[in-house]
């Protein structure tokens, strides 16, 4: 895992964007993200029973996998959106980048790779991409059925309930 500001300059979104300036796992901890790295199934097998997840699936991310949608899947993952559940993903292959939204709203960019686990909390605004390699295979994590329901940003979405208890959570938590 590396995580990093965004560089917000134009260019693909599949390019590193590494501003050069790094982002601390304290800092991930103090939006509410957190980051594990787990070798083993067995240890996502432990967090996901400490933390009620009942069901999982598996996802490829990649031309080969997805066709003629692809383009289209990964434009559609990289909206900026929310969840009103947390969101867990387990990299089992490839890599990919999590952005998500710091303190300042200023984007905050994650570059995970195999072996990797990361939750974001319900309310935190966030896009996904795949790297330039354009391939990630990722298990996915749910509490209950299998669902995953963006609430693409906006002044709606901005007073969701999630949207606010997210706020007030991290209203407090500060870290260089």
């Amino acid at each position: 895992m590396k995580a990093y500001w965004y560089d917000n300059k134009p260019g693909d979104q599949r390019e590193p964007h590494d501003s050069g300036r790094p982002v601390t796992v304290d800092y991930l901890a103090s939006i509410g993200v957190q980051y594990y790295h787990f070798p083993s199934l067995e240890s996502v097998n432990e967090l996901a029973k400490e933390r009620g997840y009942k069901n999982r699936d598996e996802i490829v991310v990649s031309p080969q996998a997805m066709g003629d949608v692809y383009e289209e899947k990964v434009k559609m993952f990289f909206n900026e959106h929310l969840h009103e559940d947390e969101e867990i993903r387990y990299i089992r292959d490839g890599e990919g980048y999590f952005d998500v939204r710091g303190q300042e709203d200023e984007w905050v960019r994650i570059k995970l790779a195999k072996d990797d686990l990361i939750i974001l909390p319900a309310g935190i605004y966030h896009r996904f991409t795949t790297d330039d390699k354009n391939y990630v295979k990722a298990m996915r994590l749910f509490q209950e059925e299998p669902k995953w329901t963006p609430l693409n940003r906006g002044p709606d979405v901005d007073e969701n309930s999630h949207r606010q208890s997210y706020l007030r959570t991290i209203q407090n938590k500060t870290v260089a």
